[in-house]
């Protein structure tokens, strides 16, 4: 059933395989969303929602640890990118585990992969429908500072949305969704600290850029003040938040597939668990 709602997905490297279980969960249910906002990982995973292929975001999460090609050090150095874009934006979707664009492109809700416009830095909501072309809009969503490059689209260059809106849940109010549920991969009481040492490698990185080392500067001010509106408005009955209950072993970077299987698990496990209440949520506010 389509609900007149926003959805919308946090990033999180490798933690995004939590958002993974909670959408197989909607998946499963017939859940589906008038408005969809992923950003970074989470805009990777929200397009397997929309093509309906349940049980794939897993598969590619877990399946490809091992090669080279697909995330680590090996192709950072050889491509720039420390997530192989041959290999996740082609090969995987093209030949090993075909993604099927014509079922998201018949997707009835609109979608959004959330990317970070890396001279003005603002927020970009680039539109997500036919795959095929769309592509390069969740990579750009997806590229992380320093372990990417940057993404070219429309004559614009991009980075990762993490960090200009890393939970758009305002963007989905202005849209006029009065209804959104949050799919959040960092557990209940995290508090993001200020960027590190590597503030300073961003600085020289973006010399040209100057927005990008402002936006990592601040990252910490914009997520907590971010996740405190929306615990304000989750106090309030506004907002359905799904997150998990306790801190992940799972790293941005993770080589354990036992390790990313029970938080996929945990995901789809704590969408079971509230099913009643968010279908509540739904239904009433639509009254």
């Amino acid at each position: 059933m389509m609900h007149q709602a926003g959805l919308i997905l946090e990033g999180g490297g490798m933690k995004g395989i939590y958002t993974a279980g909670v959408l197989d969960f909607f998946l499963d249910k017939e859940i589906l969303f008038s408005d969809c906002y992923g950003v970074s990982a989470g805009a990777c995973h929200l397009c397997n929602y929309m093509s309906g292929q349940r049980g794939r975001s897993s598969r590619i999460s877990v399946n490809y640890l091992d090669m080279k090609q697909y995330c680590g050090g090996w192709s950072l150095l050889r491509t720039g990118d420390l997530f192989g874009v041959d290999m996740n934006y082609s090969l995987i979707p093209n030949y090993l585990d075909p993604y099927d664009f014509d079922a998201a492109s018949a997707y009835e809700g609109r979608a959004f992969a959330v990317a970070t416009d890396i001279k003005t830095g603002k927020p970009a909501y680039l539109p997500i429908k036919n795959l095929r072309e769309d592509i390069r809009a969740v990579r750009a969503s997806s590229s992380l500072p320093l372990v990417s490059r940057n993404v070219e689209i429309d004559g614009s260059y991009y980075l990762d949305g993490g960090i200009s809106d890393p939970i758009p849940v305002r963007q989905s109010m202005r849209n006029g969704n009065r209804k959104n549920v949050i799919i959040m991969t960092k557990e209940e009481g995290f508090v993001r600290q200020p960027v590190g040492a590597e503030l300073a490698l961003i600085r020289a990185r973006y010399l040209r850029y100057p927005k990008v080392y402002e936006l990592m500067r601040e990252r910490h001010l914009t997520y907590n003040a971010t996740v405190q509106f929306i615990e304000e408005k989750q106090k309030k009955g506004e907002l359905f938040v799904i997150r998990p209950k306790q801190k992940s072993e799972v790293g941005r970077i993770e080589k354990d597939r036992e390790k990313m299987k029970a938080l996929y698990e945990e995901g789809y496990r704590d969408a079971q668990e509230c099913y009643a209440a968010l279908m509540e949520y739904l239904i009433e506010r639509r009254q």
